[in-house]
């Protein structure tokens, strides 16, 4: 990187640590320091200033957030300051994409495979295709998307998580809606793709992953057993934990779902009901996630019932504290941008 020669960052101050100072600015900040001066947009801009925010500790977990409407946009959320910030629409050339796996990795955010039931809505055509490999990857430090090797696989609807810096996908739907076993993994850094052990059989189910005590685990819509990558990665087990079936959310290695109107813990094979979910048992198709100790409730949509046929697209955000004696609810800031059903929802350190 070349910073403007003709002047420092800050006057009096070697540039390495001018960088380590502006590195203690929020993220949200960051794009009016860029008016400074052309070298302070290329500190913003670089890898350098990520480096120190990583090893100074000044780095910021956010939520980043893709809802239905409108389409193909993502929302970071600040929970420290309690505002959204609107990243640029992403360039996907499919209408509405939706039914991707969505990871956060190496300070970018992945959105991958997908695809679309859109429909034209001058011809009454399909717009789009059900699965694609496509790959994106945003970067918040130059604040623009990419696209990488594609996936060796099209596929919609499936299990898709961070182990060890990788990215492992699993299971899910290919074209024409058939239901597949094959598991790949992604290196960020060499733009990868490599096969894995695939999963024992097809489900014809959508599937989800989550990484617990160093372990991929693949959980089935419906199925109360589970799939569990072995430590080195060679081969998959099955296990029966007994979880509920329902949003989940893993907190500092525990995990927590929502059923029945009520959040439970998961302790081994049994349940423990941690506090009620009872004024959020009318919204569907929202965000569950965790955030350090607490746990968010996203968007979503509201309805239909037997009093009213009217769906309510949501922008609400409800936050659960669940490391303490007493478990509350409280509200954030709405979205800004994005509302109703929630198509994509992790967490960047940046």
């Amino acid at each position: 990187m070349k910073w403007n020669s003709m002047s420092e960052l800050i006057e009096g101050l070697p540039d390495a640590v001018a960088i380590r100072c502006i590195a203690w600015v929020p993220f949200y900040f960051h794009p009016r320091l860029e008016l400074v001066s052309r070298s302070w947009q290329a500190v913003i801009r670089s890898p350098e200033l990520f480096k120190a925010r990583q090893e100074l500790g000044s780095a910021e977990d956010l939520l980043c957030v893709c809802a239905f409407d409108p389409e193909n946009l993502w929302q970071l959320y600040d929970p420290l300051r309690d505002l959204w910030i609107t990243l640029p629409v992403l360039p996907s050339k499919i209408r509405h994409l939706a039914h991707f796996g969505v990871v956060s990795t190496s300070g970018k955010l992945f959105v991958l495979g997908g695809g679309s039931d859109a429909v034209d809505p001058l011809t009454g055509d399909q717009d789009g295709s059900f699965a694609t490999n496509e790959v994106w990857s945003y970067n918040p430090v130059m604040r623009q998307w990419s696209q990488h090797t594609s996936m060796l696989v099209p596929r919609a609807m499936f299990a898709c998580c961070v182990w060890n810096g990788k990215i492992v996908v699993a299971g899910g739907f290919t074209s024409c809606r058939k239901s597949i076993s094959q598991v790949e993994i992604y290196d960020p850094e060499k733009d990868v793709w490599i096969p894995m052990p695939d999963l024992h059989r097809t489900h014809n189910s959508a599937c989800s992953g989550v990484v617990l005590e160093g372990k991929v685990h693949v959980l089935h819509k419906g199925l109360s057993t589970v799939l569990v990558l072995d430590s080195a990665g060679s081969g998959w087990t099955v296990e029966d934990h007994g979880w509920l079936q329902g949003p989940m959310a893993v907190v500092q290695g525990a995990i927590y779902v929502m059923s029945h109107g009520m959040i439970f813990k998961q302790e081994g094979k049994t349940s423990k009901v941690v506090v009620s979910a009872s004024e959020l048992r009318r919204r569907i198709d929202f965000a569950m996630t965790a955030l350090g100790d607490e746990i968010y409730v996203i968007g979503g949509v509201i309805g239909p019932d037997r009093w009213n046929w009217d769906i309510k697209p949501m922008s609400d955000v409800d936050i659960l504290t669940v490391c303490c004696e007493r478990p509350t609810w409280r509200q954030a800031t709405p979205m800004t941008r994005c509302r109703g059903t929630i198509l994509g929802c992790t967490q960047l350190r940046i």
